[in-house]
């Protein structure tokens, strides 16, 4: 399948529902250049579906059809159709304005929410978070602090009731790629209890436990800034590890200024959770390669 990160792990989940329910086609929805919605294409070829994308320009004009990245992989991977809708569209109301037409061809629609961040989506991050602490155990490694990416939700969120659920005491350090923390801490919350309720666990998810950060996110999400490139930059020239700009690299800028601010100790063994989304870099060269001016 084609590199999925984070997304790979709740359309495990996801697409497994989905033929449960019989249906033959994913719908799903996401920004210009959407990780997610390439990842549910890939799904959904797996399993043998069709899929169709709601792609939401937040910024106008931002969708290019024959564009490189990951809109190149819609085309090479034969998305069934994309519908295009301007920035602060109900997404939801949307996907299912193409689920109602599917029907109307006597099709079954599966709607995968934004990003795949569901109770049944989260449930990839709870496997991760049994996967991490198997491999801490095998491996003798003891980590102090996890940084991991805080958007949609479902991979904090997941996480969190992972880590609640397996008794895991690390902090887990969220870093917003879309929304500051007043908005996005109660998104957090919400999907680490509905993962518990969904897996039946007897855990009220305490709103101290939700901690993110969202000082690298702007101007926008899914837009550019110099942080992400510096950050970007530093990881392929150092460590020869891709990062996206979306969201690995504004994530990994989150880390890096974290640690200038003392939020670290010098001693602290630091886990940073990649969530993959490299093939959206190409659609980005002249910004990560810092050819043009980046705001801050």
């Amino acid at each position: 399948m084609t590199p999925g990160g984070n997304k790979t792990r709740k359309l495990e989940f996801l697409a497994a529902d989905a033929l449960a329910q019989g249906a033959d086609t994913l719908i799903t929805c996401g920004a210009p250049q959407s990780n997610h919605c390439r990842a549910t294409l890939s799904a959904a070829i797996k399993e043998g579906m069709k899929c169709r994308f709601v792609i939401e320009e937040r910024v106008p004009n931002s969708f290019k059809v024959d564009a490189s990245g990951n809109n190149f992989l819609f085309r090479l991977l034969g998305v069934e159709a994309i519908t295009v809708v301007p920035g602060g569209t109900n997404m939801l109301t949307a996907m299912q304005v193409v689920a109602d037409d599917l029907a109307k061809l006597g099709r079954k629609g599966y709607i995968v929410p934004g990003g795949g961040s569901n109770a049944i989506g989260g449930l990839g991050y709870v496997a991760c978070a049994q996967e991490l602490q198997q491999q801490f155990f095998d491996q003798g490694v003891c980590i102090d602090k996890i940084v991991v990416g805080s958007g949609s939700s479902g991979t904090h969120g997941g996480l969190l009731a992972g880590f609640l659920g397996n008794h895991i005491h690390i902090p887990l350090i969220g870093v917003g790629v879309s929304r500051d923390p007043v908005d996005q801490n109660p998104l957090v919350l919400k999907e680490a209890q509905a993962v518990c309720d969904l897996l039946g666990l007897n855990i009220t998810v305490p709103p101290e436990a939700v901690v993110s950060h969202g000082d690298w996110w702007r101007p926008k999400y899914s837009v550019p800034n110099a942080a992400m490139v510096e950050a970007v930059q530093l990881l392929a020239r150092t460590e020869a590890i891709l990062l996206d700009p979306v969201y690995t690299g504004k994530i990994m800028a989150g880390l890096i200024g974290l640690a200038r601010k003392g939020h670290f100790k010098r001693d602290e063994n630091v886990l940073f959770i990649h969530t993959g989304g490299a093939p959206s870099l190409h659609a980005y060269e002249a910004e990560v390669l810092g050819l043009v001016d980046m705001p801050n």
